[in-house]
């Protein structure tokens, strides 16, 4: 743990700076009109330059794209750790191990889709703290056993291999996928402990809502797999909209679901457009963006209530992977095909 004091003006300051640069929803609808060569042009002529000549002799395409997004993305979290003291990079720190969980399902996915193992590399995001040369010892593991074994060192190693049982029974990767998010959000509120006021009371809020949006997109995903496995076995503690009995109820109903999060009043009386877009939404995949959206939203609004605190770096860090998540998705749409409607319907916009 970092000592010393917090630097929170100084790094909110740089966090609004970046914040002005990332790509306004006019721009996705330019990119979507444009091919993957034109996509890297746009991204040279903005945030992603360094990135795009760097890797430009060695890839093309959506290759030069995927590779481009990540590096920054890491390099722009990699910034805000230089630039936070004290209690403050120890939040964000803790916060950027989600990364972490990301890179081992990547894997994890990638070993059981039977997926090119230098396609799996490219979607790394080396922005938590397992270290290049464990991820790459992950990636060339082969199996997801001994991607489990190769993490004996780390927070994850206990709760993958008592999930792992009920992966061979289920066929299904929920379970695995479960247990890294159940041992992030748990090491993450178990540091922080309760603070019932002030900036790091609405860090805790924002991992509540993080998880509750967590556990109803696991929810419906598991309905929805065809599994015989109990959705509450799959609940997530931390969270204040649903107990794991509610989350049983509602699954298999999605307007009821839809019903108790916006008449929640923790989320009912702070969101209005991701709210309406929960409503509308008529697939998995429009709830689990709609869902996003709600998240994104909700993160801003906390961020205004307390704009010097670690709530609008938060902001900001979903805000990025938004927009790399959105240009990732318009240029792999426009290279199998997608029509600009399909592709904007893949799209987190508020």
């Amino acid at each position: 743990m970092s000592t010393g004091a917090s630097n929170p003006e100084f790094v909110n300051a740089r966090v609004r700076s970046r914040r002005a640069t990332l790509f306004a929803d006019e721009d996705y609808r330019k990119l979507i009109r444009m091919g993957p060569s034109g996509i890297a042009r746009f991204m040279e002529e903005r945030e992603y330059e360094d990135e795009i000549n760097e890797l430009g002799a060695r890839f093309s395409g959506v290759d030069l794209i995927e590779y481009a997004l990540n590096r920054n993305l890491a390099k722009h979290f990699d910034d805000l750790l230089d630039w936070s003291e004290g209690r403050l990079y120890d939040l964000i720190a803790r916060y950027l191990r989600k990364f972490d969980v990301w890179n081992v399902k990547t894997v994890i996915r990638g070993i059981y889709t039977d997926t090119p193992a230098e396609e799996i590399r490219t979607d790394l995001i080396r922005a938590g703290e397992l270290d290049d040369a464990l991820l790459d010892r992950l990636v060339d593991a082969g199996e997801i056993e001994d991607v489990i074994e190769l993490l004996n060192r780390t927070i994850f190693y206990e709760p993958l291999s008592a999930a792992f049982e009920v992966y061979e029974e289920s066929g299904t990767l929920v379970p695995l996928e479960n247990a890294l998010d159940r041992t992030f959000y748990e090491r993450l509120l178990a540091d922080l402990g309760r603070p019932q006021e002030g900036p790091e009371a609405m860090y805790v809020e924002f991992l509540q809502a993080e998880i509750d949006f967590r556990n109803a997109r696991n929810a419906l995903r598991l309905a929805r797999s065809g599994a015989d496995l109990d959705p509450s076995a799959f609940y997530i503690e931390g969270g204040t909209l649903f107990t794991e009995s509610e989350l049983n109820r509602l699954v298999n109903d999605r307007d009821e679901l839809v019903t108790h999060i916006t008449e929640d009043r923790t989320y009912g009386d702070r969101l209005s457009t991701a709210l309406d877009q929960l409503r509308e939404a008529d697939s998995l995949i429009q709830f689990e963006h709609a869902l996003d959206a709600a998240l994104l939203e909700y993160s801003d609004r906390l961020s205004s209530i307390y704009p010097v605190s670690v709530s609008a770096v938060l902001s900001y860090i979903l805000a990025k992977e938004r927009e790399v998540e959105n240009i990732r998705a318009i240029a792999r749409g426009r290279e199998v095909g997608l029509s600009e409607a399909e592709i904007e319907d893949e799209l987190v916009v508020l």
